[in-house]
C-alpha cells in the first residue's frame, strides 16, 4: 500500500495523487549536471525509509515527544493516529498519577498510607504492560484503539 509523500493519501500505483496531484516518481534529472558539479537529488520526506509500522511503534518509545514528532512529520494515518493515541495516553497517565498523589495523600492522612505505598508500584507495572502492548500492536500493523482515547484520537486525526 503507497501513500503519497506530499499528503498521505493512498495512491496505489499511481505516478499521480489523485487528492493533491504531487508527482510521486523519483526520476533523475535526464540533464546532465555541469563538470565540477554535484548532481541533483530528490529530497526524501524525513520518515520515507521508515516503514508504517516500525514509525508507530517509536510514537511510543518517549511518550508524548515521539507522539508529538510523528504525528507533525509524517503524513500516513496510521502512524499521525499513533502519534496522537501516544500524546493522550501521556496525558491520561499524567492525569492519573497525579489523583493517585492525591488519593495517596488522604490514605497518608487517615494512617493507610501501607496501602497507598502498594498501590504505586502495581500501578506502574500496569502501565508498563499498557505501554509494551500498544508498542506490539503497532508493530503488527494493527490499529488498535485505547477504550477511552482510541475514539477520540481517531476523530481528531480523521
Amino acid at each position: 500500500m503507497a501513500f503519497c509523500s506530499a499528503c498521505g493519501q493512498e495512491i496505489g500505483t499511481a505516478a499521480f495523487c489523485p487528492k493533491c496531484g504531487a508527482s510521486q516518481g523519483t526520476a533523475a534529472s535526464a540533464a546532465a549536471s555541469a563538470p565540477g558539479t554535484a548532481p541533483v537529488t530528490a529530497t526524501a520526506s524525513p520518515s520515507a525509509g521508515l516503514e508504517e509500522n516500525v514509525a508507530g511503534l517509536l510514537c511510543y518509545i518517549l511518550g508524548w515527544i515521539t507522539g508529538l514528532i510523528f504525528l507533525l512529520i509524517d503524513k500516513r494515518p496510521f502512524v499521525k493516529f499513533h502519534g496522537a493515541q501516544s500524546i493522550a495516553l501521556s496525558i491520561g497517565v499524567t492525569v492519573l498519577y497525579i489523583a493517585l498523589g492525591i488519593f495517596m495523600a488522604m490514605l497518608h492522612f487517615v494512617h493507610l498510607g501501607l496501602l497507598a505505598f502498594l498501590l504505586y508500584p502495581l500501578l506502574g507495572l500496569a502501565l508498563f504492560v499498557l505501554w509494551i502492548y500498544v508498542m506490539y500492536k503497532a508493530y503488527q500493523h494493527e490499529k488498535y484503539k485505547l477504550p477511552i482515547i482510541g475514539n477520540l484520537v481517531e476523530g481528531m486525526v480523521k
